[in-house]
């Protein structure tokens, strides 16, 4: 008898939420790769794009849209319970607040910023996965997730950089930051390409499962049709 829900599915929207969750906190520090500067959310939030990727080709839009929603109420809980952490009284022999604030208690700018830049730029990269597999006829996975990870990367730091820094910066500025962040996560994406088409063979394989989206609604908002 077959499940209703997929064990390798319900792993890959765990991990998923993981992903976003670390990318988060590793982003309040910066870091250098070579001499361009990037939050250290880069290291671990494209390969949240990666299982996007792998969920659209392995068991359709509508199960990714389930995750993608089920991502965002995850970032949204952490960030309310670290605010409240964050305003709770800290107990008197408890002396690092200030850098407990300045991990987790983001500005609610920077909340707005990651929030709305994460669910277009996630919807994004499942859209065009899902249309150009239909449109491909099931191949060439390489190039539809190189193409929708640039799509969803370029978005997501779009969105980002111009709310956080929009008025802050030189308007070039803010150009070579969203190229840069873009370019890397891409590049990220293209390294471990490899990887992840064996991942994505691995659990067609075992699960039995390779959807083609042909007559799917595409409205991010259509929760109930999973």
């Amino acid at each position: 008898m077959k499940r209703s829900v997929s064990v390798l599915f319900m792993l890959a929207g765990i991990l998923f939420a993981i992903c976003l969750l670390i990318s988060n906190i590793l982003a309040t520090k910066i870091i250098l790769i070579g001499s361009w500067a990037a939050p250290a959310g880069v290291l671990i939030f494209p390969i949240a794009y990666i299982i996007n990727d792998v969920i659209v080709e392995v068991w359709g839009y509508r199960k990714a849209r389930l995750i993608i929603w089920s991502g965002f109420v995850v970032n949204l809980l952490a960030v309310l319970f670290f605010s409240l952490a964050n305003v709770l009284p800290a107990a008197p022999f408890w002396h690092n607040q200030e850098a407990f604030g300045m991990i987790l208690g983001s500005t609610p700018r920077i909340v707005a910023a990651s929030l709305t830049a994460y669910l277009i730029g996630s919807f994004l990269n499942a859209i065009v996965m899902s249309k150009v597999k239909v449109l491909m006829k099931g191949k060439n996975f390489s190039v539809r997730a190189i193409l929708s990870t640039l799509v969803g990367e370029t978005a997501d730091s779009t969105i980002f950089i111009l709310i956080v820094f929009a008025g802050s910066l030189p308007f070039k500025a803010l150009i070579i930051m969203i190229l840069t962040q873009a370019c890397l996560k891409t590049v990220y994406e293209i390294m471990i390409l490899p990887l992840t088409i064996q991942i994505v063979n691995w659990v067609k394989k075992v699960d039995e499962s390779d959807i083609f989206d042909k007559s799917v609604s595409y409205n991010p908002f259509l929760i109930n049709q999973v």
